[in-house]
């Protein structure tokens, strides 16, 4: 399994995230997955307090765009708190195999997905919300339906059509 020293540099699915997310506003966030740290800086700006969480120490040791109240753990698996706004880009290729823990989500791009569902809903406050970003060519529908077996109210707020897929925004709301 490849664990990267480098982050996964922001690409298109960062810009989408990025592009909603620079309009909200409150007292907490969480971005799972944070690694350059691109997202975490954006939600630095409208909350008083953000944490960036990464499974690659490597990644959070050395961001790109700095930011403070990084813990490496999976998911928000270390995180004993809960947040207005929690946002994940998803490792959400479908793959037989995890190789790259930062694009790939396993068998219909839904198993690593399921399990940072499954981390996170926990600490996605009541009436908070979470946004992550997903891929047309992965099984998107089945985590809409996972978050709402978790209780959370799961919608398509967004797509962007790129070349060979779509990019879907995803919003769960406690």
């Amino acid at each position: 399994m490849k664990s990267s020293d480098d982050a996964y540099p922001p690409s298109e699915d960062t810009f989408f995230v990025a592009d909603y997310i620079e309009r909200e506003k409150g007292n907490s966030a969480l971005d799972i997955g944070s690694g350059s740290g691109y997202l975490t800086q954006i939600l630095s700006k409208n909350f008083a307090f953000v944490v960036g969480t990464d499974i690659n120490i490597a990644a959070l040791k050395d961001q790109t765009y700095k930011t403070e109240n990084l813990v490496c753990c999976s998911g928000s698996d270390a995180i004993r708190a809960e947040f207005d706004l929690v946002v994940c880009n998803l490792p959400y290729l479908a793959t037989d195999q995890i190789l790259d823990v930062a694009t790939d989500g396993g068998k219909e791009g839904f198993e690593v997905p399921k399990k940072i569902l499954d981390s996170a809903h926990g600490s996605i406050k009541k009436g908070g919300r979470m946004i992550l970003v997903t891929s047309s060519l992965s099984n998107y529908v089945r985590l809409i339906r996972h978050a709402e077996s978790l209780g959370l109210k799961a919608r398509i707020i967004s797509r962007k059509k790129l070349f060979f897929e779509e990019l879907i925004l995803i919003e769960a709301q406690n």
